[in-house]
């Protein structure tokens, strides 16, 4: 007998037979390797369930992530579960587990059209549904989102000499339990430096307003996370450079040395 139960089963019928419970079985091969049952739906070749999302009669859903994208185009909300055999299959529950409590650090940039936008750090697979960005939490399965963070830099275009990024260094740590949204309305203003060279440099500079907002629970309106809201200014500034000739610096110090004499 070249048959093994991947699981243990001690539940006999009548006659001593094993009832049919559901559970995979797999063969073994003459090596006494387990091997998948080609009567498993989710094996190579064969049609996995989607649990009633498909859009179409023998649509296929072999992977988690096949399942997961069929509860987003139903609307549905989705969440790990043991039943769900190809998600239980590649461990995502496990990976989930593992993943709790983790935090991340994130650099870079992003190119911006000159109109009014946001970019956000936010929990949970984003994803577009009905014109809409949206955020899906319900595989998170949690109702608290610790959003502490620290912004080691933020700027919009190139350095210039005295340019002061006013969110560079903010740091921001929830003591409390709940999850809360973090929102920065950020003006920005086109700048202009032109140095003592004549090289001329076009930058922005910003300022920024901020906002917490505290979140009852996932059913709250808002996301929890960290949001940018930006916006142009429609005036220009231009700074530029200019350096005092040497005269002027020689009547100073006459200035002031005639100025001590007088008091002496």
């Amino acid at each position: 007998d070249h048959m093994k139960d991947v699981v243990k089963s001690t539940t006999h019928g009548k006659n001593g037979h094993t009832p049919d419970t559901g559970r995979q079985r797999n063969d073994a091969d003459k090596h006494g390797q387990v091997v998948e049952n080609p009567s498993n739906p989710t094996a190579a070749g064969k049609c996995g369930s989607c649990y009633g999302a498909e859009e179409n009669p023998g649509d296929c859903c072999n992977t988690c992530a096949e399942v997961r994208e069929a509860y987003r185009k139903r609307g549905w909300a989705f969440a790990y579960s043991a039943h769900i055999v190809q998600c239980a299959r590649e461990g995502e529950e496990s990976q989930h587990q593992q993943d709790d409590g983790e935090g991340c650090l994130m650099a870079g940039h992003l190119e911006v059209n000159k109109v009014a936008g946001n970019f956000h750090f936010a929990p949970g697979k984003s994803f577009q549904q009905g014109g809409m960005h949206v955020h899906d939490l319900m595989s998170i399965r949690s109702t608290s989102f610790n959003i502490s963070h620290t912004i080691n830099g933020l700027s919009f275009g190139k350095y210039f000499p005295g340019r002061i990024n006013p969110l560079d260094g903010t740091r921001y740590i929830t003591a409390e339990i709940g999850s809360s949204m973090y929102q920065y309305f950020v003006k920005v203003v086109p700048t202009s430096y032109m140095f003592a060279n004549g090289r001329e440099l076009s930058t922005h500079q910003f300022s920024v307003t901020e906002h917490v907002r505290k979140l009852d629970g996932v059913s709250s309106r808002g996301l929890p996370g960290v949001f940018f809201f930006y916006d142009l200014s429609p005036i220009k500034v231009n700074v530029k450079e200019n350096s005092k000739p040497f005269l002027h610096f020689l009547t100073q110090v006459c200035a002031i040395v005639g100025g001590v004499f007088t008091v002496a």
